[in-house]
């Protein structure tokens, strides 16, 4: 696997969880998989589908996704395609036709496809050996992003019951990952959670004041860089991309209401980095797997938590530092208010406003907001700090809130707990409404007290108070405030509190990611224009050829051969071939004109295998020892009590440790050997699928395996 990884993605090892996803899916077993945007999910159906015989079938509702995976698989030397209503009747043919000739070993469709009876009897002719869902959180009428198309899945499980599937989503709750598995008739799924944490996002909340003017700051500040800004509507995105451009931005709108072609050219500006600016609605993004987004801005409030982890999500999916900022007013719950109470089913209604109340609490925290992030999705965070947030980063100033608190507790028990949080400041800050009037409040001992705070100040005192637990909301529509058995006790016990100076503006620095590397920055912008120049000629997007990371690597070791430039992260066969010399030249012209020598490069390969094989008295050993006695590996594996492919792997792992072993007496005769290695070379690579498609059943897949150790 690790050679399959290396050779057609370019890494020396698996992320966390994707190894025991993919041994999971080989074994043809059912998964479950909530992973973190950027944490690579698309691997673990990707590298088993070039290991198994058949066909990997991809599920996704991201069309403009769909092109991106194929672009990129084939760019990798993986046979992939797609269908959806982009493809021409003709084109469509073709992709079928291939598909069921066994020429494609990944085909993604839209999930409204299935609807569709001849697509179903069309699938009956196919080797499918993986089923893929990708967005699984979909299907449920839980998440954030219900699809009804979804609901034919299930359609699936049943034309195919002995298929393993696999079911992936970067966003669930508890509720509705249970949703999921039940929907999807998931048979005995091994489930696979991953840590929520995106470690390299800085997350950041500001006051809505003066807001254009901050947004090109931090504009200022990201320049050449990628960035997505979200908006509430389509009128809001249109004048911000148009004032932007005013500015000399170089920025682009977008939203459902634009013509489809708009849509897919800005897309492709995008991604191609000949626009670096995107103002979006939520239509914007999910089809993007661009790696190197900067910033992701927020001018209004999302409508829910997971909406927001979503969105942020599509910054540094390729692991470096960025930031990700909410301008946040109270204000803009009412447009969302006024969307919810347009839905007509009430429990969908009473589930939109509890998820906007939760992404309200978000806005208005004054502890971490990493840690308060995880725990929504049901994630244990040790620590009350994260240092990479604002309120981690810059802490609020504190004051003594003991007499303000005092006079808006007294308030809402003097107007009787039936008010909400904007008359309660209304009457302390002495506003002669006609309802305040009606009612006599303005005659109560607290009407018109409060001088020294604004009423917007005031009102996220109060706010600060529900989250302290003196005060609590009451009703879904319109709360009301009420005291807590907390707040009885703060007035009958004079109590003391202090709270944070509500909204200071802080700029905050970008946070130096684990691990960054201080690289030559003319290195990397040489290498970022030549990427750019390659990408343009090949007809795909920059970071398909090499991402920022890799460019990033190359610039700080400054690799000066083809040997030494495969060890750079993201460097596949496929790519060192094409790219390889392409790339070297710019380096090595660096290097010779500012007097710079490359560094050595770690060898990031397996520790724990490594560690495995060396150890003393292990299985490897054992194998070891039987194989230099003579045996063969049908005769090793009879000896052991293990499958022969599990020999082969043993010894795969003692040859790529560096350690000696005499196994000639395993060699394929000549004449085999040779016509092995020819289907070795014809193929381009390492891979065992595509040589025994050459060699047919000539050969068996161990008998090949076998051969490699000596090519």
């Amino acid at each position: 696997m690790l050679t399959t990884l290396k050779t057609h993605f370019g890494y020396d090892k698996f992320l966390p969880l994707q190894e025991d996803i993919i041994n999971t899916v080989l074994t043809g077993s059912d998964a479950f998989v909530l992973m973190q945007t950027g944490g690579g999910k698309s691997l673990c159906y990707q590298l088993p589908a070039i290991k198994l015989k058949g066909l990997t079938l991809v599920i996704s509702p991201l069309v403009a996704l769909m092109k991106d995976q194929v672009d990129s698989l084939q760019v990798n030397g993986v046979a992939s395609a797609y269908l959806n209503s982009t493809l021409s009747y003709a084109e469509q043919d073709r992709v079928q036709m291939k598909a069921s000739r066994g020429e494609i070993k990944i085909l993604y469709i839209a999930p409204e496809r299935l609807a569709t009876q001849s697509f179903q009897d069309f699938l009956r002719y196919l080797n499918i050996s993986l089923i893929a869902i990708d967005e699984a959180h979909c299907i449920s009428e839980w998440g954030h992003d219900f699809r009804p198309d979804y609901r034919n899945l299930r359609s699936l499980r049943e034309q195919f019951p002995r298929i393993p599937l696999i079911a992936l989503t970067a966003t669930a709750t508890e509720q509705v990952r249970a949703d999921i598995v039940e929907q999807l008739d998931l048979k005995n799924a091994k489930h696979f959670v991953s840590s929520f944490n995106r470690s390299n996002l800085n997350y950041r909340i500001e006051p809505k004041q003066r807001t254009f003017d901050r947004i090109c700051n931090l504009l200022d500040s990201h320049k050449g860089e990628s960035v997505i800004i979200y908006c509430f509507s389509r009128k809001n995105t249109e004048k911000l991309a148009k004032d932007l451009q005013l500015e000399g931005f170089n920025a682009l709108p977008y939203h459902a209401g634009l013509d489809v072609e708009v849509r897919r050219q800005t897309q492709e500006k995008f991604k191609r980095d000949q626009v670096s600016i995107i103002v979006a609605t939520i239509a914007f993004g999910m089809g993007i797997d661009k790696p190197d987004v900067r910033l992701v801005v927020h001018a209004d409030l999302p409508k829910s938590l997971e909406g927001y982890y979503q969105e942020t999500g599509r910054a540094g999916r390729d692991g470096l530092p960025s930031e990700c900022i909410l301008f946040y007013s109270y204000g803009d719950k009412f447009k969302q208010d006024f969307f919810i109470d347009q839905i007509v089913d009430e429990k969908e209604r009473l589930q939109a406003r509890e998820k906007l109340s939760q992404m309200v609490n978000f806005g208005e925290l004054i502890t971490c907001r990493r840690k308060h992030l995880l725990e929504y999705f049901g994630e244990k965070w040790e620590g009350d700090k994260c240092d990479a947030c604002d309120n981690c980063i810059n802490p609020k100033e504190e004051f003594d809130a003991t007499e303000i608190t005092q006079k808006i507790l007294s308030a809402v028990i003097r107007t009787g707990e039936t008010y909400g949080v904007s008359y309660i400041v209304d009457v302390l800050s002495g506003s002669n409404t006609k309802q305040i009037e009606e009612r006599g409040h303005n005659n109560l001992s607290v009407f018109g007290i409060v001088k020294d705070f604004k009423k917007d100040e005031l009102k996220l005192i109060v706010r600060a108070l529900v989250a302290k637990g003196l005060l609590e909301k009451k009703g879904e529509q319109y709360p009301t405030l009420c005291l807590s058995g907390v707040g009885g006790r703060f007035l009958n016990n004079n109590e003391s509190i202090m709270l944070p100076k509500i909204f200071r503006t802080i700029e905050v620095a970008k946070s130096k990611g684990i691990g960054e590397l201080d690289y030559e920055v003319g290195m990397f912008e040489e290498l970022r224009a030549l990427r750019k120049r390659i990408a343009e000629q090949a007809g795909v997007p920059p970071f398909m050829i090499f991402g920022d990371k890799a460019l990033q690597e190359m610039s700080y070791y400054l690799p000066q051969n083809l040997d030494d430039f495969a060890n750079i992260s993201g460097v596949g066969e496929q790519k060192l071939g094409k790219f390889g010399k392409i790339f070297l030249s710019v380096i090595q012209n660096f290097c010779k004109t500012n007097n710079l020598q490359g560094k050595s490069i770690p060898v990031r390969r397996s520790s724990t295998k490594e560690r495995s094989v060396k150890r003393s008295g292990g299985t490897y050993d054992e194998t070891k020892r039987l194989l230099e006695s003579g045996l063969s590996v049908a005769q090793v594996a009879k000896e052991r009590d293990l499958a022969e492919s599990t020999i082969l792997s043993h010894i795969e792992e003692l040859v790529m440790s560096g350690q000696r072993l005499n196994i000639e007496h395993l060699r394929p005769e000549d004449i085999s050997l040779k016509k092995i290695s020819r289907a070795f070379y014809k193929s381009g690579g390492t891979a065992l699928s595509p040589v025994k498609e050459i060699l047919g059943s000539e050969f068996s897949y161990e008998e090949l395996r076998c051969a490699r150790l000596f090519l």
